[in-house]
């Protein structure tokens, strides 16, 4: 759901979440957190505060994540992320900026899902190469081998030494030096 606008100068503006509707810059400019990505007629991709790919809603100010798009729920102010024409034959009928392709060609995620940390494709493909080449390991996360259950290459490190593994070496429960 889009929260609420706030008046506050660009720059003192505050990143509570990624659905925060932020008010025109000079120029009419998407403000501090949302940057257009031009996209020609129809749907426009914009990225969010956690710089992941969303979609820019009709009143070229809210930003919401590729995967609200086409969800049951409209987050737009005006609805356009649930249109008919959008979403009648998910994923063929969305843009392509919000679809992302699994190893499995028959299997597919919304784009703000890939590098996210988590097996959304099931094969791990949208996490680790070769389909994808996502970042390292960033902070609050732990690098295993292989791991087992939801997690590809890192898991978040609150899940170390919690006497559960998530890592098929079990670094995360002798190694990692937890959170």
């Amino acid at each position: 759901m889009l929260s609420s606008l706030h008046t506050a100068p660009v720059g003192e503006l505050e990143a509570e979440d990624m659905n925060k509707i932020f008010p025109k810059g000079e120029n009419g400019c998407v403000a501090a957190g949302t940057k257009a990505i031009p996209g020609g007629e129809g749907a426009q991709a914009c990225t969010t505060l956690t710089n992941r790919t969303g979609f820019l809603c009709r009143d070229q100010r809210s930003c919401i994540p590729a995967s609200g798009v086409c969800d049951g729920v409209r987050t737009c102010t005006h609805g356009e992320d649930e249109d008919e024409s959008l979403c009648r034959d998910v994923p063929h009928s969305l843009p392509r900026f919000l679809v992302a392709h699994c190893g499995d060609p028959a299997s597919w995620i919304y784009s703000d899902q890939k590098c996210d940390g988590t097996n959304s494709c099931g094969d791990c493909s949208d996490e680790v190469s070769p389909v994808t080449v996502c970042p390292p390991c960033g902070p609050g996360w732990w690098r295993c081998p292989s791991t087992v259950f939801i997690y590809c290459g890192c898991i978040p490190r609150h899940l170390c030494r919690d006497r559960v593994q998530h890592c098929s070496d079990w670094s995360d429960e002798y190694t990692c030096p937890g959170p």
